[in-house]
């Protein structure tokens, strides 16, 4: 079986599914995509580089978003036409469709089944509505997701199943295309993400081998929505009630979900210009390698994750993988995993008094907190275990492929 991958970063959620593919002799695995991510390894994988468009020039910033998407699905379909001229025909094309990576593939390879990823369909009643602060939301944020949902609906359209990770995210799409996605998370690899624990942490950026008391965060971006700034004001209320402990926030100095600020500071230069904190005790790293991040999981105390009700992040499995004591926002996404009090903790996303409550509870309770910790784990190994949902993901490639055949049979007779 041909199967082309089509994602704006190599190798993204497809990374142990299309290794597994391409480990089956029978299968040819291409991936096509923007970015490499150069720590993580692929073997099998035939990976070929879509050239960056060239950034649109316009000011209008809906129309902007809609036309790099475009731009973006035009690189992707002369990389297509590309593998096509060499004779390639995949069987599937399984692509992330809110990157814009597929708007053009089902006339290019007809004959084959097309898979989507469906991460996220922009609704009022989400994030959009969770940070409007109960105003209507500007016509132009409106204008900008109703043009991103565009692609996801030509997508929905052309595929013969979706994917989504979770429920939440599920139910974002409109009810007549439901039936065509399944809930399927990436999975989380529970042997390494494993519980270790140590008392403190030395990382190649940071010696923290002699501290007490660890309170860790890490995301992507610092921006509002993964709760940055809630958790930045609960800082100076932790450090004054612990006064042993150390704040980990490893996290690259960019917003990765939302919009940039207007004045085009960084969330990180407002909020430490807010609020004043120890700074020999609250430590900034940008996102390492797995290995250094599995380590600080690992040497937590407390583990802070925090998100507006949009897509749940990696991060929150993983730590709960290791065996984290992970204080977590009341939002739904969260609440379909974390139960208070059971397998975590949970808090009100826009508190920061409650937060830092909520962490100082956990760092006085540490010798009561053990079955929390057995009991997060354990909720990964139930629901979220890779070894568990791989053989699911690769039967739901399989079951797309016949699909395809089924579709074409029927356009035959």
């Amino acid at each position: 079986m041909n199967i082309l991958f089509c994602h704006n970063n190599f190798p993204g959620q497809f990374h142990r599914l299309a290794v597994e593919l391409a480990a089956d002799p029978g299968n040819r695995v291409l991936f096509l995509s923007l970015h490499r991510r150069g720590d993580v390894n692929v073997p099998g994988v035939d990976w070929r580089q879509v050239p960056l468009p060239d950034p649109e020039n316009t000011r209008n910033r809906p129309r902007k978003k809609y036309l790099d998407i475009l731009a973006r699905g035009e690189r992707f379909a002369d990389a297509m036409l590309a593998l096509r001229r060499e004779g390639f025909q995949p069987d599937v094309v399984y692509g992330h469709v809110g990157f814009g990576c597929n708007i053009y593939a089902k006339d290019i390879f007809p004959r084959a089944a097309h898979m989507g990823f469906f991460e996220w369909f922009y609704t009022d009643g989400a994030d959009v509505g969770f940070f409007s602060g109960g105003k209507p939301v500007p016509l132009a944020t409106l204008a900008e997701n109703r043009q991103c949902n565009m692609c996801m609906l030509t997508a929905l359209a052309d595929c013969v199943l979706g994917i989504c990770p979770t429920h939440w995210q599920k139910i974002q799409h409109p009810p007549e295309f439901r039936h065509k996605l399944h809930v399927l998370h990436d999975g989380v690899d529970t042997r390494f993400f494993s519980p270790q624990k140590t008392r403190g942490v030395k990382l190649r950026a940071l010696d923290l081998s002699g501290a007490e008391e660890l309170v860790t965060y890490a995301t992507r971006g610092l921006e509002p929505y993964r709760g940055f700034h809630t958790f930045y004001r609960s800082l100076p209320a932790v450090l004054a009630a612990r006064p042993k402990v150390h704040v980990v926030i490893m996290a690259d100095d960019r917003v990765s979900y939302g919009q940039p600020r207007k004045d085009g500071r960084s969330w990180k230069q407002v909020l430490q210009e807010e609020v004043s904190v120890d700074e020999a005790r609250v430590h900034f790293l940008p996102f390492q390698p797995y290995d250094q991040y599995r380590s600080l999981l690992r040497a937590s105390d407390c583990h802070v994750y925090l998100t507006a009700p949009f897509v749940l992040s990696w991060s929150m499995l993983e730590a709960m993988s290791c065996g984290c004591l992970v204080v977590a926002s009341d939002t739904e996404p969260v609440r379909e995993v974390i139960r208070d009090g059971e397998n975590g903790f949970l808090t009100d996303f826009r508190q920061p008094a409650q937060l830092a409550r909520r962490i100082v509870a956990c760092l006085e309770r540490q010798g009561e907190m053990e079955a929390v910790r057995v009991r997060a784990r354990r909720t990964i190994l139930d629901r979220y275990d890779l070894k568990k949902l791989l053989p699911l993901q690769k039967e739901l490639v399989r079951a797309a492929a016949a699909l395809g055949c089924a579709d074409r049979l029927e356009r035959i007779r």
